[in-house]
């Protein structure tokens, strides 16, 4: 397994952090820096507790920051760079699997599902996942979990990844569309809002969902340094309750509405592909409904990974995972 960052590389810059989590800001609020794996509709409920102020309500300065890519997110939450790191869960097991003296602890669940679906290049009314058997297939980076979840499913279905397709994965994420455009693959793996912008141009068309597929999954959390968990818990409580407050109020809105709430923070994009996508994701439930890690879907995870060959050794859910503070935002927020 190939993971750019390591504890031991990371130990150098550690004491060059100046900045305390959960300090105190300007105006008052409490000051808690955020980065995100990827800028997403898949984050939804993030830009509406944002959006909404629930956040501010909450007595907190948010400060959001796109780190692009598990590595880089990773590396800027065990250096101290940011307080709290929004990214899949399969990032908090890895840093477990090297042994961290201050492990990464997930406490707050943002999505449930894997938000990837295949895409065709033709249009397929009756689509069989036994047409994928000796096909050329684009997929997802190996080790993350798009590409875990994909093979998952596709394995599912009696389809060896390695011998049954010609898979190919050595691209980097942010170029996969690119290449699905310019004619490599006969299927591709995507997120949205690309699937639907694909489909509004006819370069590609939906044909099934991996979410659907391979199940519930703590697929994206917000997780922080044990460390920072046990000196700033009025903070991450405070955190958590506004992220259970936008997981309930994207519940119960309708998708224009969501789209209405997150487009500021999707300004170049097309309205109506925004709501394409938050329509999918909702529909297929990926949007998880309160902040909890599920010890079910936790284990379903670890399949995932084991599945993969990327488990070295199962780490067990009361190892990295803390629900206290999304048992009590339940509690206190009505």
């Amino acid at each position: 397994m190939r993971h750019k960052w390591r504890l031991s590389a990371l130990a150098f810059v550690v004491f060059t952090v100046l900045v305390l989590s959960a300090c105190g800001s300007d105006n008052g609020l409490v000051k808690i820096k955020v980065g995100e794996v990827t800028r997403s509709i898949f984050y939804a409920p993030e830009y509406v507790a944002l959006g909404k102020g629930f956040f501010k309500e909450e007595g907190l300065d948010v400060d959001l920051q796109t780190t692009s890519g598990g590595d880089k997110t990773m590396t800027a939450l065990l250096s101290g760079g940011i307080d709290v790191a929004l990214v899949g869960s399969e990032t908090s097991v890895y840093v477990a699997q090297q042994g961290a003296e201050d492990p990464v602890i997930n406490f707050a669940q943002l999505t449930q599902t894997d938000g990837t679906f295949l895409v065709a290049r033709e249009k397929q009314d009756n689509f069989d996942w036994n047409q994928l058997k000796g096909s050329v297939f684009l997929g997802q980076r190996k080790g993350g979990m798009p590409q875990m979840a994909g093979e998952f499913t596709l394995k599912k279905h009696s389809i060896d990844p390695q011998k049954d397709l010609k898979l190919i994965q050595n691209i980097d994420f942010a170029n996969v569309a690119t290449a699905f455009a310019s004619g490599t693959g006969e299927y591709v793996q995507l997120f949205e809002p690309q699937a639907s912008i694909f489909e509004k141009e006819a370069k590609g068309y939906v044909v099934a969902s991996f979410g659907v597929e391979s199940g519930k999954l703590p697929y994206t959390a917000f997780m922080s340094k044990q460390s920072n968990l046990s000196k700033n818990k009025d903070a991450i409580q405070k955190f958590t309750n506004a992220i259970y407050k936008a997981q309930q109020w994207v519940e119960k809105q309708s998708a224009e509405e969501v789209t209405d709430a997150i487009l500021p923070y999707f300004k170049d994009a097309d309205r109506n592909i925004v709501a394409s996508a938050v329509k999918r994701y909702k529909d297929q439930k990926s949007y998880a409904t309160d902040p909890i890690l599920d010890e079910q879907e936790w284990n379903h995870l670890l399949d995932v990974l084991d599945s993969a060959g990327e488990l070295k050794a199962r780490v067990h859910h009361e190892q990295i995972v803390n629900n206290e503070f999304a048992k009590k935002a339940i509690q206190q927020v009505k």
